[in-house]
């Protein structure tokens, strides 16, 4: 009797291509499901795909970080490309290199020097400006509380900042704080509740009585203590919201720990001598690790809040650092500007919701009972 399994095609030249074709498509099928067809990481994609709101989501953040990287070649008081003097510069570059020390501008004029000044009085022989040709700390008193249209698409503040300069690169300090301050919180509680989770004891209750005091500890208050004592800056900022804010990721990760330390593999991990640092890292970790990315996500969002919360009070930041929430600060002092208002807000929600429907959509798609 002929054999149908389509595992084994013998080669034929009685048998037609299609033919052939068809069995080399059931021999493809035969094999992935005798491996018992997707993995778990092909199911949770598959199922975040289905979510449309959080798939959007990840591409509204890759837009606004794209724009955060970008800032400088968005929105610069100084041309992308210019001649002048027959001399071909590009003040982008230049002014990279000369912050790192590696260059000075040759002659050393051209560091100050108004190029806006220069184009109009047509001493330039070619130019290529930015999209939008401002920079975030460019003051223009003349331009003060300009509505939205002309040569500011989204209008002025108080000084005569350009609001979408202040917008553009705004997104890098809103941004960054929110990923690298959530970073330190999701780092610091996936080590503590890993310890607590796996050792247990008196280890367990030295860490989870911590993580009750500082639930206690009213976050945004004590982020101000600390950001008063050693000044507005950026990575104090950083690190002050990330050391406040991990207490969620350490329950996660030892509600998740408790539940795997004690399966076969671990024994069998600890039955043949594995040091502990190497069970946790390599075996216990990464089967405990899904929930913690969920909460990632929503520590990003929160984190962009309370950076917002910090600058809107004038406590975040140094004042020369524009941020989403700064700029809403401006629109308090300034009623009639709604543009001041709006805009950044807009920018903190449109960031805000879109964190959080990536951490909602991998949540549903890390459920396995809501697999088809």
């Amino acid at each position: 009797m002929p054999d149908n399994n389509p595992t084994e095609i013998h080669e034929r030249t009685d048998i037609p291509q299609s033919e052939k074709d068809v069995l080399e498509k059931k021999k493809k099928e035969y094999h992935k499901q005798d491996q018992g067809g997707d993995s778990y990481t092909q199911l949770v994609k598959k199922q975040f795909k289905k979510n449309k709101l959080a798939v959007f989501s990840v591409y509204v953040v890759i837009f606004l970080i794209v724009v955060a990287i970008l800032a400088d070649f968005l929105s610069y008081a100084k041309p992308l490309y210019v001649e002048y003097n027959n001399e071909t510069y590009f003040p982008v570059f230049k002014d990279y290199m000369v912050d790192l020390g590696l260059t000075k501008w040759d002659p050393p004029e051209l560091y100050n020097v108004d190029w806006k000044d220069l184009d109009d009085a047509g001493k330039l022989q070619s130019v290529v400006w930015a999209p939008v040709p401002y920079g975030p700390n460019e003051i223009d008193l003349t331009a003060r509380l300009m509505s939205p249209g002309g040569d500011h698409y989204l209008g002025t503040d108080g000084i005569g900042r350009d609001l979408l300069a202040g917008l553009i690169h705004g997104s890098r300090i809103s941004l960054s704080v929110g990923i690298v301050a959530a970073g330190i919180a999701v780092i610091i509680g996936i080590v503590l509740g890993a310890l607590a989770g796996y050792y247990g004891g008196t280890v367990d209750i030295i860490i989870s009585r911590f993580i009750e005091i500082m639930l206690n500890f009213p976050v945004f208050f004590l982020i101000i203590v600390i950001v008063a004592i050693y000044g507005s800056s950026i990575w104090y900022v950083m690190f002050a919201i990330g050391l406040t804010t991990w207490t969620t990721e350490a329950r996660l990760i030892r509600g998740e720990i408790l539940k795997v330390r004690n399966m076969e593999y671990i024994l069998a991990a600890n039955s043949v001598g594995l040091p502990n640092s190497k069970i946790i890292f390599r075996h216990v970790l990464p089967n405990s690790i899904a929930p913690v990315l969920v909460s990632g996500a929503f520590a990003i969002a929160g984190a962009i809040i309370l950076e917002a919360g910090l600058s809107f009070l004038g406590v975040g930041v140094s004042a020369t650092t524009v941020t989403w929430g700064s700029l809403v600060n401006e629109g308090r002092t300034a009623t009639d500007a709604w543009w001041l208002a709006i805009f950044p807000g807009l920018m903190i929600f449109i960031a805000v919701v879109s964190y959080n429907l990536i951490g909602e959509g991998l949540r549903d798609a890390l459920d396995p009972r809501l697999k088809d």
